[in-house]
């Protein structure tokens, strides 16, 4: 399934519930906050779009669904949904993965955010690490581009909690061009460290990054949403923790990266805008 057709899913229930709620448009958009026009494009499926995490939660609040059903991920419009199982795998190709965040991330509204990444956080990536990355495991430019779009406005709503935690050596990697950075060109190299470092400091601290010594700790890339759930990316696909206890240890990992921290969040966007470029 790819984006289109995950936002004819949305546009078609979208479409649905105001029918349902015998409002005109102008009051059904002005009570999920959003003007007129920007709910008439959402109707009109001109483009494929889905609207910003939270419209989508007062959209599921206002009208008593869930998210998944709102998405398109479930036939379960009521707000408990169906039983989930402890442990899921969560597959999907390009497009689908973002909606899949999209989900967690407005469920996880008001609660922090651990996020380890496999790289570059997905929301501090240039154009052209984006290109570079996608060109390397085959996925699509726009599908990741979407989704590093989607990480960065979330993180510039109000209200936003989130840390990240990665270790030294995959900047120090970055700079010198070694391991998996040896064909992305110097120039974009020093782009990349100098956008990140940028936006490091514009949005901290409701984005704080904590940096640790890959050598002496060692995490796979996940990210803990909340109480809600904890995803392991695995590659193309996610390992789903919603067990409360599972989340915990998730949790106190997480924690434990923080402990080992060598540059703290204060210092972090200095640490990257100062690695040498060679």
């Amino acid at each position: 399934m790819d984006k289109r057709d995950l936002a004819e899913l949305f546009r078609k229930r979208l479409v649905e519930l105001v029918a349902r709620s015998g409002e005109s448009q102008s009051a059904f958009a002005a009570a999920i906050g959003i003007d007129r026009s920007a709910l008439s494009q959402l109707l009109s499926g001109i483009s494929p779009r889905l609207p910003r995490v939270e419209t989508l939660l007062n959209i599921a609040e206002r009208h008593s669904v869930s998210l998944d059903w709102l998405l398109g991920l479930s036939q379960d419009e009521g707000l408990m949904g169906e039983l989930r199982p402890s442990l899921e795998i969560e597959e999907g190709s390009d497009g689908y993965d973002v909606t899949l965040l999209m989900k967690w991330h407005a469920e996880a509204a008001g609660s922090k955010i651990r996020y380890v990444p496999s790289r570059i956080p997905d929301l501090l990536r240039t154009t052209q690490t984006i290109a570079y990355e996608a060109a390397a495991t085959h996925q699509s430019v726009v599908s990741q581009a979407s989704e590093t779009a989607f990480r960065l406005d979330y993180n510039r709503q109000p209200g936003t909690d989130m840390e990240v935690c990665m270790p030294r050596q995959t900047l120090e990697a970055l700079a010198e061009g070694s391991g998996i950075w040896n064909g992305l060109a110097r120039a974009a190299r020093a782009e990349q460290l100098q956008h990140m470092a940028d936006l490091v400091n514009e949005l901290y601290p409701s984005l704080r990054l904590f940096i640790f010594d890959g050598r002496e700790r060692f995490s796979v890339p996940y990210t803990v949403f909340g109480s809600q759930r904890a995803a392991i990316f695995v590659g193309g696909m996610y390992l789903v923790l919603n067990n409360a206890e599972s989340i915990r240890i998730m949790q106190r990992h997480f924690d434990e990266l923080i402990r080992c921290t060598r540059i703290h969040a204060h210092e972090a966007a200095g640490f990257v805008s100062g690695l040498k470029v060679s």
